[in-house]
């Protein structure tokens, strides 16, 4: 049976099929090859068939290997041979393979890459190497004993290690199961230690299974369907949970930033503190960590003593709205070349893999992620998927050369992830989620501000001191009740408890107690309790009484007594603390410490500014210059336009390949072989009217290829129609490293 070789069937292609096939195989396109026998060498590599069988689903991937069972790749196969080994049609499989260039031929001669095999699988289905002679073996002769050696070979992989290899006895005296079949013929000796099921035995075997077992079609997928607004709404209390810890995060960060690791990342202790202070668990403290940084917030301060700290960027993203704040952070998960999920397992070397350690680079993430979401996408919105392993089979089945190892792992922490981050909710993909995927981080903010109910301005004050923020409240409220009141359960509505520490903290940053009480007066649903009331007062009773200021810094107390207590504390002569008058206090130290020493020994002084107003001392958290959200070096996807330019040139290429033999030398009247013979033959060019395949190295050292009709030529200058373009363009003759006359205008 003959067949044409992979470069003829190409050339037979129309040019809107070897668009297609560069644009469903990139990697052919880098860089343009320059006619279609380079093209069609390309394809047939290890490397791109590896790469172009990556996205082929399991039915795909097993009619390849059944090409390769019948030899494909050695010698033409028809397509009735191929059928015949399946229960189903795979005439559309057999197409898409076609269109990808994995398969060429007319139907009674179908071809497969050389390299295949060695791509693919060295063991098709299961099946070992031909031995043509063993077509017409009887397999009746055989014993139960060798009849399972066969039957555990057949199932795949067909080789298999055993001592026994090495003996080479006759079947009279072969004592074990392996010595008779080998003494048979039945299994093929490899080397001393290894033994191999040929097909010809496999498939007879397998018997009515020639290929084992092939799952043809895409497993279940078990759904539920829940209400899209539901889910909407769901996702958006996640989203600002989210950026309530990020906030904490900046927060603590900004006070203590941590060390950065000799090995890189955050350490044990310092993940267990976030955890701790934020009141979340360590997977999603490490979570949070790896978005600060992919989004930017957060960098590496460098230096002798580098610290993770909290950049410029910090501060622009804590004065956004709650919707584009998540959308920032959910771009940053979206795009993160990173596995979070590996965070707290051990590396071949038996080491803890820490949040930022370079060992969770994996520029592939991004991919596998959108992949994931892509597949829930496709379900029409409000559509759940209950069970994860459900959707790692399906993905599985649709490409099962992705994700290695991890595969399976990499679609429960993007589902875990997604869940944290906002992007799905009860199983299913939110609405803001979606538009993330197809329109980007913009649109989905706004989405979600959509999905979220308005701001409340207004709390309910209880009687157990407890503050009940029934939404989300107006960012000027949601500041002052933070101020004043610590945050006691997170949620759909937000607990709120305020004691004397946290009413203490509001008088530090300058609050009034007519302040506070106007502030629950007007803010509060409820009537104010009593309580309240008595505890805004008594501590405001307490708080200022010693007022500080610079003297280093000083104290000042109406009441003597008091003064005289400070001095008598033993803390006085740690904060270095003299008396100059029966009411003042001077200390050489800065006033913030001064402060800060007394509110630890138990006293409550305030800060005083120059006009007698209360100072917050409040440190505002370091920060250093942002470098920008880490972002993916996403290849850029070429237009059909351009792939439809490269398509010309590679026909050109071609056919000034056969003009000249096929030969890259000088043949005389077609290809330059030196500057005086480029010139006669652009000069001849010009006269006739031909085109000519131009190679050059333009201004920036780039080497290029072009179909030009040239117009004129002299003066170092080639000037001519670039027929891609249809534009007149100028070459400098000392640029043009060759040219051949194209056979047929491609014009």
């Amino acid at each position: 049976m003959s067949g044409t070789t992979l470069a003829d069937w190409l050339r037979a292609q129309d040019d809107s099929a070897l668009v297609a096939l560069l644009r469903a195989r990139p990697d052919l396109a880098t860089p343009p090859p320059a006619d279609v026998t380079v093209l069609a060498t390309r394809i047939g590599s290890r490397a791109s068939v590896s790469r172009a069988c990556e996205d082929l689903d399991t039915l795909a991937l097993s009619v390849l290997e059944a090409l390769l069972v019948l030899d494909a790749d050695l010698h033409p196969v028809a397509f009735d041979q191929l059928a015949a080994l399946f229960d189903v049609d795979v005439r559309p499989t057999v197409r898409l393979l076609r269109d990808r260039a994995l398969v060429w031929g007319e139907p009674s001669a179908l071809s497969t890459p050389p390299a295949t095999r060695d791509a693919v699988n060295p063991f098709p289905c299961g099946l070992g190497r031909s031995v043509p002679s063993l077509a017409e073996a009887d397999l009746g002769v055989l014993g139960e004993d060798e009849r399972r050696v066969l039957g555990a070979l057949a199932a795949g992989p067909p080789v298999g290690q055993t001592k026994d290899a090495a003996h080479v006895v006759s079947l009279a005296n072969a004592t074990t199961p392996i010595q008779k079949l080998l003494a048979r013929g039945l299994l093929v000796r490899r080397d001393a230690l290894t033994v191999e099921l040929p097909r010809e035995i496999g498939l007879k075997v397998r018997g009515d299974r020639p290929l084992g077992d092939v799952q043809t079609s895409e497993p279940p997928l078990t759904t539920v369907e829940r209400v899209p607004a539901t889910v909407d709404s769901t996702g958006g209390g996640a989203a600002l949970e989210l950026c309530r810890h990020v906030e904490g995060l900046l927060g603590l960060w900004s006070e203590e930033p941590p060390a950065v690791l000799r090995s890189g990342g955050v350490g044990v202790r310092e993940l267990r503190r976030v955890a701790k202070d934020l009141d979340v668990d360590e997977r999603r403290a490490a979570l949070l960590v790896e978005l600060v940084v992919n989004a930017g917030l957060v960098a590496d301060s460098e230096g002798t003593d580098p610290e993770w700290v909290p950049t410029t960027q910090a501060d622009s993203w804590l004065t956004a709205a709650p919707e584009h704040r998540w959308a920032a952070l959910a771009q940053a998960w979206l795009d993160l070349p990173r596995l979070p999920g590996l965070i707290g397992q051990r590396d071949d070397r038996d080491r803890l893999l820490n949040p930022l350690a370079p060992e969770l680079n994996r520029p592939g993430a991004p991919r596998d992620r959108r992949r994931i979401l892509d597949a829930l996408a496709a379900l029409p919105p409000g559509t759940a998927v209950p069970d994860v392993a459900e959707l790692a089979a399906v993905l599985a089945w649709r490409a099962p050369r992705r994700g290695g190892r991890l595969r399976d792992e990499l679609v429960r922490w993007a589902v875990d992830e997604g869940t944290a981050v906002g992007v799905l909710a009860l199983g299913a993909l939110t609405a803001q989620g979606r538009t993330l995927l197809s329109e980007g981080s913009g649109p989905a903010a706004k989405r979600l501000g959509d999905a979220l109910p308005p701001p409340v301005d207004h709390v309910l004050v209880q009687a157990d001191l407890t503050v009940v923020a029934p939404g989300r409240l107006e960012p000027e409220l949601a500041e002052d009740v933070a101020l004043v009141a610590d945050v006691e359960s997170a949620g759909g509505a937000t607990v709120y408890r305020v004691h004397e520490g946290s009413v203490r903290r509001a008088f530090d940053a300058g609050k009034t107690a007519a302040e506070l009480h106007e502030l629950f007066r007007a803010k509060s649903k409820t009537p104010v309790p009593q309580s309240l009331t008595y505890l805004i007062d008594d501590t405001a009773r307490k708080h200022g009484r010693l007022r500080g200021g610079a003297a280093g810094s000083f104290l000042r107390c109406d009441d003597p007594v008091l003064v005289a207590e400070v001095v008598a504390h033993p803390a006085a002569e740690r904060l270095e603390l003299r008396r100059i008058a029966p009411t003042v206090l001077v200390s050489p130290l800065p006033l913030a410490e001064v402060v800060d020493g007394l509110r630890a020994a138990g006293f409550a002084p305030a800060a005083e500014g120059p006009d007698g107003r209360v100072l917050d001392l409040r440190a505002a958290g370091r920060r250093i210059p942002g470098k920008g959200r880490r972002r993916v070096a996403v290849p850029s996807v070429p237009s059909d336009e351009q792939l439809g330019e490269l398509v010309r040139l590679v026909r050109a290429g071609d056919r000034a390949a056969a003009t000249t033999g096929g030969a890259r030398v000088a043949v005389p009247g077609h290809l330059g072989a030196g500057p005086s013979a480029t010139l006669d033959l652009l000069q001849r060019a010009a006269r006739e009217g031909r085109g000519v395949l131009v190679d050059f190295v333009d201004g920036h050292g780039t080497a290029a290829r072009r179909v030009i009709k040239p117009q004129v030529v002299g003066g170092g200058v080639l000037e001519g129609v670039d027929v891609s373009y249809g534009e007149v363009r100028r070459f400098p003759l000392h640029r043009i490293t060759s040219a051949a006359l194209v056979e047929d205008d491609p014009a």
